[in-house]
């Protein structure tokens, strides 16, 4: 089975946390309404849902992925980049403790979730704004003993890595190239995102199905014509966030 944790929209949203993006009014009504779609079509791929209350002190809050890496054998919580998102770090790990061990990211070390892209057992960590060299190596040594290796990419152009690039499988990404280079990546084969979507490289794999936000239908285009199970997912109202799909959940396997 799979669960796929996600939080509620914070009424707060219109003062997130801004690092690319000129600040544009959100429709808090209308961002509610996608992710309660999102959350509809990962009940449909066969997650179990566990929606998390609202955190009206905490505009970015919805954004789970960045509080916590969850991997087959231990969730790994992180130290977010940016201070106003550390007391999300609380309801995250309690929501996680049924169902994997904890370890931390520790000062120094600062990481983002989103920064965070897991491919078998390769753990690519962008280093950014958000993320540092010393919580990749804290990251590395928290998760060898479990067989996977830690390395670190850079990027631009975009606030976390898995804007840039996201895996379609276990041995293919999906990639813009203008923001992070597919040499990072060697042992992967790259799809580019349509030259005309640069933000399309984000999506979510949920077993064989591939969410895209709907927004980018040339690159959802690309994915199809190669065989993918690519569904669109309408997104645009947290977008304005600086969020993205993987941003919103969660995903893992439970016995």
């Amino acid at each position: 089975m799979r669960v796929a944790i996600t939080r509620g929209v914070s009424p707060a949203i219109g003062a997130c946390e801004l690092t690319l993006l000129e600040r544009e009014a959100i429709d808090i009504d209308n961002a509610r309404a996608q992710h309660s779609l999102y959350e509809g079509i990962l009940e449909e791929l066969g997650c179990r849902v566990e929606h998390l209350d609202e955190e009206p002190g905490f505009p970015d809050s919805v954004f789970v992925e960045d509080i916590a890496v969850v991997l087959d054998e231990i969730a790994v919580i992180t130290r977010p980049g940016a201070l106003s998102r550390r007391g999300e770090r609380a309801s995250i790990e309690r929501a996680l403790v049924p169902h994997r061990p904890l370890k931390h990211i520790q000062a120094p070390g600062i990481l983002d979730g989103g920064d965070v892209m897991v491919v078998a057992k390769s753990i690519y960590v962008g280093l950014s704004t958000r993320s540092n060299a010393e919580a990749a190596r804290q990251l590395g040594g928290l998760v060898a003993s479990h067989g996977y290796r830690v390395m670190k990419v850079g990027f631009s152009g975009c606030l976390h890595l898995k804007s840039a690039v996201t895996a379609v499988s276990d041995d293919t990404l999906l990639i813009n190239p203008e923001w992070v280079d597919a040499s990072a990546f060697p042992e992967h084969s790259c799809i580019h995102v349509d030259p005309a979507e640069p933000r399309a490289a984000n999506v979510v794999r949920i077993g064989n199905a591939v969410l895209f936000a709907a927004e980018f239908p040339q690159t959802g285009e690309r994915l199809s014509a190669l065989g993918y199970d690519a569904r669109p997912v309408e997104a645009s109202e947290l977008a304005k966030a600086e969020g993205a799909l993987t941003c919103c959940s969660l995903i893992f396997e439970v016995p």
